[in-house]
């Protein structure tokens, strides 16, 4: 494994306590428990019916967005690289009764992991940045997709990932074309500021729009859709003003926040 990803890895191996903490993400737990989706509206509509189709969640964490597409039909299948998120994710299927796999391995590693293939790929919400190669993911992405499945990618916007907060202004402080990784030494987490991570240190890659999309053409998948938002489902920026249902956005939409991609794999 890439060393980057495996400090990432261990980030994210600390970060489930945190998360387990947080009263949004027991609120979320206790819709799940009472039966109710905790997807968000785009997600449930781009992606559509669900039901008794194969859905493969790629960088599930514990998985409450896999299980939710348990909860509408789905025979999904969740896989993130942090074994106590996974073995967490396994205990909620069982307590819940959701008929949900959950598989322990990074994206690069996963073709030794899992066999077979899926109608659906699904993945979003804050996972691009973690992964340094993006050829390499479309690639096995379009590996498990069945012949005429399709792909589903609802994530937040690289342009916002320039800019900064000054005093209510956004300024251009990060380059968009930067290859590099951006090295994160805070050991905080996006869901409590004050965290301190044992294992604080952290990689994260600003990919273009171009190499997203190109990336999955170069797998052989059709573009079917994108989509571009200026709404986003977290309070990125300071002065953003709640937007229901969409989440958050910035007044007078400046920029895209978010994005949608759907792509097919050719039948």
């Amino acid at each position: 494994m890439d060393l980057r990803v495996a400090a990432n890895r261990a980030n994210w191996d600390d970060r489930l306590a945190v998360h387990l903490a947080d009263s949004r993400k027991r609120a979320q737990l206790e819709s799940l428990r009472a039966g109710r989706p905790i997807l968000g509206p785009l997600d449930i509509e781009e992606v559509g019916e669900v039901a008794r189709m194969r859905l493969l969640h790629l960088q599930c964490h514990y998985g409450l967005d896999t299980l939710s597409w348990g909860l509408l039909g789905a025979s999904a299948t969740g896989v993130d690289f942090s074994k106590p998120a996974i073995d967490r994710a396994r205990r909620l299927a069982s307590e819940l009764h959701i008929p949900a796999e959950f598989v322990c391995s990074d994206v690069y590693d996963l073709e030794a992991q899992l066999a077979g293939d899926f109608d659906i790929v699904y993945t979003g919400g804050g996972v691009l940045c973690w992964l340094p190669d993006l050829t390499e993911w479309g690639r096995i992405i379009a590996h498990f997709l069945t012949p005429g499945g399709r792909f589903h990618l609802v994530e937040f916007h690289p342009v916002a990932g320039v800019f900064k907060e000054d005093r209510a202004e956004l300024i251009p402080a990060y380059p968009y074309f930067r290859r590099e990784a951006f090295v994160d030494d805070s050991g905080d987490d996006y869901l409590d500021r004050r965290a301190r991570l044992e294992h604080a240190t952290t990689y994260e890659w600003n990919h273009s729009m171009a190499d997203i999309i190109n990336s999955l053409i170069q797998a052989g998948l059709v573009l079917d859709w994108l989509h571009e938002f200026p709404t986003t489902g977290w309070q990125r920026f300071a002065g953003m003003m709640a937007s229901p249902p969409d989440g958050w956005r910035l007044a007078g939409d400046p920029i895209p926040l978010s994005f949608s991609i759907r792509a097919t794999k050719p039948a």
